[in-house]
Parts: C-alpha cells; structure tokens; sequence
C-alpha cells in the first residue's frame, strides 16, 4: 500500500469513526463510562439536614464550626485498547481481515473517549507487546494512534493474551475501562484474565473471519496455520471432513464463550462479514441499563 493510500486510509477511518461515535455512541459510552467512583471537592460549612459523617473534624477544630467535606463524582477516567495484531488477524475470506477490524474499532472506541474528555493508551500484542502508546486525552493521540495500527509490522506471529494482560496490570496503578480485541487463538489465558478483570472493567470483543466457522465446497484446499505455518490438506467436497471442521470451530466458540461468561467477563462476537454498530449499541444500551437499575 503506497503512502498516498494509507493516508487516504487514515482519512476515511477517521471521518467514519467520528460519525458514528456522535450519531450512535457517545451518549451510551458517557453513560457507561462516567467515572469510577467519587473524589474529595471542597469543605464547606455544615448546614442543618447535612449528613454527620462527612463532617471535617480538623478543620472544624481549625475554625471553632463545623464544616464537612464535598464530594463529586470522579470523572477521570482512562481506556485502555489491547489489540491483537498476530499473523492470525490478518486472515480474510472477506474484504475486511480481522486486523482491519479491530483496528476500526478500536479507533471507533478511542474518538468516543476522546469526545468524551477521557484518557486513552493502547497496547498492540501478538505473542509480545509491539507497540505501547500510553493512556493521554485529545484527537490528535487518537489519530496518532489510529496511524500507527495502520502502520505497525508485527514482528511476532503468535498470539500471547495473557503476556498482554500481565504487560496491563504491570503499567497500571489505578482500575481503568479495558477493550481486549482479539481473535482469541491463544491458550492458557484464564488465569490472567481473572486477575485483570478483578482490577479493571474489562470487555472482550471477538472476531471471526466465516471460513473459521465452516469451509465452503471448493475441492482440495491446502490450510495453513499463519501463526505456527503448519499446513493440512483437506477434501471440502467431503461433508465429513467439513462437518468435523464446523464442529470442532462451533466447540472453540463455545468454549470461548463459556471461559469469559465464567470470569465474569462480557463478550462482543463480531465476525468481519457482518456489521458491527448493531453489537456494540446492545452492549452499551444493556450496560447503560444495568447500571441505571442499580444507581
């Protein structure tokens, strides 16, 4: 891709990523995403009616009256991208990869915090951290941010999800919000994502290209791992062989699903066939919700 196209790349995925975050997100994401608990403001006289525990006794003593303390939302709050950028999200049967997608989300996620005056760092892994930009305000890192996914050559294959949830929890002091991006072609994550779900609002977003859930009839077809380049030549015109291929792709999906709903994890499944603004406003409206109820 020449320079030319991939600004124009850069151009277009902003113009789409900031329409959609105004005309569908923004509202679900500040409604969310309000802050994480509440700050100390100011004290102020104590006035009949005012609750007795939140009376500042040293300063009470200072002044011979009784003064409390005023507390406001905290409002500081900071989003933290993990996207994966292993040889496996390159793969496409569609005109999207699944890198493509991620990286659209995550620019799509990274404006709504920008809008919303809010922190963001990202961290691009495969089975090592590639690329660490950390958590700052503004459009302008959002656009930096969205270059330089566009950019980025991998120089891993694998896909490490816990080294990039350990990498996480290392470089972070306070809970933040958390979008994991990810195919999940990875194994002994759990531990590590229990450990970093304990301490931040995480989510995962999954993708899937459709010929990782079922191979179309196209005769003999040479498939290749690209992460560990082990190939196996299988016969789609064989129904067995694409069956045991769709189960055995159904098994990982359950298993994903059932590993993330047992961390207490919530999933966004996304595949890059499809749209994605109908996914992710259910998640935002069911969150918003949810937290409504309970406010």
């Amino acid at each position: 891709m020449s320079q030319e196209e991939m600004l124009a790349r850069i151009r277009r995925l902003q113009i789409k990523a900031r329409r959609l975050v105004r005309l569908l997100f923004l509202g679900e994401y500040h409604s969310v995403f309000r802050g994480r608990g509440i700050e100390f403001n100011e004290v102020r006289e104590y006035v009949p009616g005012d609750e007795v525990r939140f009376i500042d006794w040293n300063v009470t003593a200072r002044m011979g009256e009784p003064y409390i303390k005023k507390y406001v939302e905290e409002r500081e709050l900071v989003l933290y991208l993990l996207v994966d950028v292993s040889a496996s999200s390159g793969f496409s049967s569609t005109a999207s990869t699944k890198r493509d997608l991620a990286a659209e989300l995550a620019t799509l996620l990274a404006f709504a915090a920008a809008l919303n005056n809010d922190k963001v760092g990202l961290i691009a892994f495969s089975d090592r951290v590639e690329l660490y930009l950390p958590p700052k305000k503004g459009v302008q890192h959002v656009l930096r941010m969205a270059r330089e996914m566009l950019y980025l050559e991998p120089r891993g294959h694998g896909t490490n999800i816990a080294m990039a949830t350990d990498f996480l929890m290392r470089i972070t002091k306070r809970s933040g919000v958390a979008f994991l991006i990810s195919d999940f072609h990875a194994r002994g994550f759990e531990a590590s994502l229990r450990l970093t779900a304990q301490k931040h609002d995480l989510t995962a977003i999954s993708l899937t290209d459709p010929r990782e859930l079922e191979l179309p009839r196209s005769g003999l077809v040479n498939l290749r791992d690209p992460e560990t380049g082990r190939e196996a030549l299988i016969d789609t015109e064989d129904g067995r062989e694409r069956l045991r291929f769709a189960t055995v792709a159904a098994e990982m999906v359950t298993g994903r699903r059932r590993l993330l709903s047992g961390l207490g994890i919530e999933e966004i499944a996304l595949r890059t066939d499809q749209s994605y603004i109908q996914p992710l406003m259910a998640y935002f409206r069911a969150r918003a919700g949810r937290r409504r109820a309970t406010a």
